[in-house]
């Protein structure tokens, strides 16, 4: 597929989520860069946002829960150039009923070329970068020559 650029601001729209038994790892994690992110615009999937917001005081727009729709919600926000930034500490060793729709936001975020943290060590590597803080151009799939080409 052809290329296109998008421009991220300085202020990055980022999306926590977290399975439940990463939910205090992300808790902690947000609350030790607390300073940093509340300069950024946060979402996240409903109960860990609502844990966030109440654990940390930043303001987060909380989507449903994850296994009632949370996870396609934010995947709809990544495909919309909404979202930039996922940050998502997931259980590998947990299955969840929810699954495929887990699978489903990992490829979105891959297909929009957004960064995307599954634990910790990424999540500080990528709040340490010197380009969380800039605004950068990233190349995404350019949809509109997809469509003009799909509809002729």
């Amino acid at each position: 597929m052809d290329q296109t650029t998008r421009t991220v601001q300085a202020q990055k729209h980022i999306a926590l989520v977290a399975h439940d038994h990463c939910k205090t790892s992300l808790m902690q994690w947000v609350a030790i860069h607390k300073e940093k992110l509340q300069h950024h615009i946060l979402y996240a999937t409903g109960t860990t946002g609502h844990l966030v917001q109440r654990a940390t005081g930043l303001p987060v727009t909380a989507m449903m829960s994850g296994p009632m729709g949370g996870d396609q919600q934010v995947g709809a926000l990544i495909s919309e150039g909404r979202i930039d930034l996922l940050i998502f500490f997931w259980d590998p060793l947990n299955a969840v009923p929810h699954d495929p729709d887990v699978k489903a936001l990992l490829r979105l975020a891959t297909v929009w070329n957004i960064p995307v943290a599954t634990n910790r060590t990424t999540a500080d590597f990528i709040i340490h970068s010197p380009l969380f803080d800039r605004q950068v151009e990233i190349e995404i799939p350019d949809y509109q020559l997809y469509l003009q080409q799909r509809l002729k």
